[in-house]
């Protein structure tokens, strides 16, 4: 088993459609440490991060964070320890243009 520590994703959505963040390769497991998620307008966004697993629309259930207030100027990190299996996906949206997400973790073949 290869196991590597890297940036998995980076997305600055310009709608608050959900969009992907991260997909799961096929014949991998992975497990997303942590979300960054960063504001840089001068006035407070909000945000929604969702995991979707392979194929599903995104419940209720699925939401990891939902129309969470980022302050202006300010970065927030959810630490998180969440294992995906093959083709899960994380999605998430923002409710402005300002606000970028990164994630961070290990993908295990």
């Amino acid at each position: 088993m290869a196991t590597v520590y890297k940036v998995l994703g980076q997305i600055n959505p310009s709608s608050s459609t959900m969009t992907t963040l991260y997909t799961v390769p096929a014949g991998t497991q992975t497990v997303i440490s942590t979300i960054s998620i960063c504001n840089q307008a001068a006035t407070t966004a909000t945000f929604t991060i969702a995991v979707q697993p392979a194929g599903a629309s995104i419940l209720t259930k699925h939401y990891i964070n939902y129309n969470t207030s980022v302050p202006a100027n300010d970065t927030i990190t959810l630490t998180l320890g969440i294992t995906l299996a093959t083709t899960d996906l994380i999605a998430c949206s923002a409710n402005s243009a300002t606000v970028s997400f990164n994630a961070f973790g290990s993908e295990i073949s």
